[in-house]
């Protein structure tokens, strides 16, 4: 892919109704990109099943949940839940009674792991193991959910699976280092991926964001040959990260935070997109803006882009609801501090020369540098040191508007969208937010 595709028109949803079949895969947990899609599904009437990714007991076997915690689950998605623990990833299986990649690389330290070298053989006896686990899974959770859709209705099934970073404090002090570290602290993210640590860790990624879109779709197969052929219509989407067009000197232009390394996962997802859409399956992955979460405030810095944000509010027509997100923000900062001063600051580090040198779309997703640490997370922290609290920041808010406005987009571009990979960007959010709010 020479450029990002992105979305330019404001979609409607012309072919989801009451009675249709909404499918989530992958488990709600706490405020992200998937409660948009669900409330959207709620509101054309959809019947809503979703699937859960299941629980390890304290031998670290999986298993599916207990009655409570189905209750639980099925209350916070206000919908059917088929209890079949679908895990992703391969970190913690393994041959029965042998170590899991988890236990091997828990091993390592922060005086060895760069030069360790693992047992690639066995590492792909345990993926192997995981890869048939989350098939064999997947294949009794659709012929559950094939029981569950009458005919004559159409489905739509929304994959957000991501992640995968295994669960060993080795990694956890790796990644301080690369997305929070500077001067002495810092790490290279190249160091990382060139290490057999880093390697193993990039396949897990796979696993988690990308495979499991794969085996979605050709899990699938009879679910969709069945409603196709009683007329209806399937679609599948998927959530990505490739990088945001945002305004820089009053014209939106494509950055991105670096270093992502979850982003050769993302484009194996686009690619996954792609191959199946050339086969005539409506399947898109939505390259969605940055933001606050949970998950990404590992990533120092990512945040920053997300405040130009509100430029693209007025610029997109925002008027008078626009100016009250102005208001709410310029609130959130400390007395005597201006939120044109923040802008101005997130202004200087784009113009920067270093952060110029890693917008490079074709070189995406490049490996970071001591120099570009050195900026961003100073500038990150410059900006949330403005703040009254460190616990209200104005990219809480603005998070919370770009949640709100990827709900509508992508449900409505699903009824007939234009290609397999597509941009959400500053543009697109600014205007949907405005027409919601008009």
């Amino acid at each position: 892919m020479d450029a990002p595709i992105a979305l330019t028109e404001l979609p409607h949803n012309t072919l989801f109704k009451a009675g249709d079949v909404f499918v989530l895969f992958g488990e709600l947990f706490g405020r992200g990109y998937a409660n948009g899609l669900v409330n959207e599904a709620r509101k054309a009437g959809m019947q809503i099943i979703g699937i859960t990714v299941g629980r390890r007991d304290e031998n670290n076997a999986l298993r599916a949940l207990t009655a409570e915690e189905l209750a639980i689950a099925e209350t916070n998605l206000g919908g059917k839940i088929v209890n079949v623990p679908l895990m992703a990833g391969f970190d913690l299986d393994s041959p029965a009674g042998e170590p899991t990649p988890t236990d091997l690389i828990g091993k390592l330290t922060l005086n060895d792991w760069q030069d360790a070298k693992l047992d690639w053989p066995y590492l792909e006896k345990c993926r192997q193991i995981g890869v048939s686990r989350f098939r064999e899974g997947t294949a009794r959770a659709m012929a559950q959910i094939d029981g569950m859709i009458p005919a004559g209705r159409n489905v739509y099934f929304a994959h957000t699976m991501a992640g995968g970073i295994p669960r060993a404090k080795i990694f956890l002090a790796i990644a301080n280092r690369i997305y929070k570290g500077r001067g002495d602290r810092f790490v290279s993210s190249s160091v990382l991926l060139d290490s057999d640590l880093g390697k193993l860790i990039l396949q897990n990624f796979d696993e988690v964001t990308a495979d499991t879109f794969q085996h979605l779709i050709e899990g699938s197969a009879a679910i969709r040959s069945r409603v196709e052929s009683s007329g209806g219509q399937v679609r599948y989407s998927a959530y990505g990260y490739h990088g945001t067009e945002i305004l820089i000197d009053g014209r939106y232009q494509w950055q991105t935070y670096t270093s992502y390394t979850q982003g050769y996962a993302k484009m194996r997802l686009e690619r996954i997109a792609m191959a199946h859409w050339q086969q005539g399956i409506k399947s898109t992955v939505f390259n969605c803006p940055e933001i606050r979460t949970n998950s990404s405030d590992i990533f120092v810095g990512v945040e920053l882009p997300l405040i130009a944000l509100l430029a693209a509010l007025r610029k997109e027509n925002g008027g008078s609801w626009a100016q009250a997100q102005w208001d709410a923000s310029q609130a959130l900062l400390q007395d005597g501090t201006t939120l044109e001063s923040v802008l101005q600051k997130v202004e200087g580090f784009q113009h920067s020369d270093i952060a110029r040198g890693f917008r490079n779309f074709a070189a995406w997703p490049m490996p970071n540098s001591a120099a570009l640490a050195d900026i961003m997370i100073g500038t990150s922290d410059e900006i949330v040191q403005l703040h009254k609290e460190r616990k209200a920041l104005i990219t809480d808010l603005l998070s919370g508007l770009v949640l709100e406005a990827t709900g509508p987009l992508i449900f409505g571009e699903m009824s007939d969208p234009a290609g397999p990979v597509l941009w959400l960007n500053h543009d697109i959010i600014a205007r949907e937010l405005n027409r919601a709010h008009a």
